[in-house]
């Protein structure tokens, strides 16, 4: 006998070892286009601007400025802005490369006590895919772990919402666990700190301000209750005092604004430049919403932001790189899940 759903079929798949009880772990990121050229560009942007969580806009609006305007000039543009950064040796995205070593440390660490993977929430590896793996290995618990550290709709709730998918279509699905945001974690601030600390060791002189930049979404979102703006603002202000920086050279800012809303502010490149013309000469710039390096922060910020930094009159522009899979990164991501699995392991 079978039996449907709205979804359609339920999956009949069973795992390869059932009763094992293994623990599966799942890393979660944004998503990466599979090519710079034109239409792996488009069918990457048309999947993440189509998200419901992301674009919150009545469909019939939508629509046609999507599909009629942006996806006609944006993939060429974004396509350009990919090829500045591109993984040339794995042909590919330093996004991808970055969270798939984050996933073969992290399981290296973890042992035979977890069985890890990770997917995207756009693009591939797909998130469904991932979970069928585990599954197929024996994982009757599964712990999902968003690689956002503040909350926002339209990045963990978004991941979540493609994994609680991808369980709808599975006849037995396992035990399941969300790692929350860990934005006030202390590891987190520390390998944050540790990070700026020791680039700064590296600097000749020491920099005149700092930049805090966090992703950026509508005024809008916060409105209506996404904790995500007071959760950067917590990040920046645990991060400041652990440096025990002077509140006045400290700026925390959003960047990556899309569309013609209010977005939340200050804007992070209006910030880079105004400090410039007012004669800040030497800068650097950390973004700790990124648990891995991307085109955000490696073309947007160190590439676009330094140029506007460095016209203005600015003459020293450093940008800290994301903990990525670095020792203080892996060390935050493995005492986050362990923590998580207690109970489990």
């Amino acid at each position: 006998m079978t039996a449907q759903n709205a979804q359609g079929p339920l999956s009949v798949a069973a795992p390869a070892a059932p009763g094992a009880g293994r623990i599966g772990v799942l890393l979660l990121n944004l998503g990466t286009p599979e090519a710079t050229s034109y239409w792996p560009m488009r069918r990457y942007l048309k999947e993440f601007l189509s998200d419901r969580r992301v674009i919150e806009v009545p469909r019939l609006k939508w629509w046609p400025i999507l599909n009629l305007i942006i996806l006609t000039f944006r993939p060429g543009r974004k396509g350009k802005d990919y090829d500045k950064i591109w993984n040339r040796e794995r042909d590919e995205s330093p996004l991808k490369t970055i969270t798939r070593s984050q996933s073969e440390k992290l399981a290296t660490a973890l042992g035979a006590e977890a069985v890890v993977d990770w997917a995207m929430r756009y693009g591939n590896p797909p998130t469904g895919a991932a979970i069928a793996r585990l599954q197929a290995q024996g994982c009757e618990k599964l712990l999902l772990v968003p690689l956002y550290p503040q909350y926002a709709a339209a990045t963990t709730a978004s991941a979540c919402d493609q994994a609680f998918r991808a369980l709808m279509q599975l006849r037995w699905q396992p035990a399941v666990r969300v790692v929350p945001p860990y934005y006030a974690e202390a590891s987190y601030i520390e390998a944050l700190a540790q990070s700026l600390r020791q680039t700064m060791a590296r600097l000749e002189r020491k920099p005149e301000a700092v930049v805090i930049s966090f992703h950026g979404m509508p005024q809008r979102n916060v409105d209506l209750g996404d904790p995500y703006y007071q959760h950067c603002q917590t990040t920046s202000k645990l991060l400041r005092a652990g440096l025990a920086w002077p509140q006045a050279e400290w700026h925390t800012t959003f960047q990556s604004r899309f569309g013609r809303d209010q977005w939340i502010e200050p804007a992070t490149i209006e910030t880079i430049e105004r400090l410039a013309k007012a004669g800040v000469r030497r800068l650097v710039v950390i973004a700790p919403g990124f648990a891995a390096d991307c085109l955000e922060t490696l073309e947007e910020l160190d590439m676009e932001n330094r140029a506007v930094f460095l016209a203005n009159g600015g003459e020293s522009f450093t940008y800290v790189p994301c903990l990525n899979d670095g020792a203080a990164g892996m060390s935050v991501i493995e005492a986050i899940v362990r923590r998580e699995l207690s109970g489990w392991i």
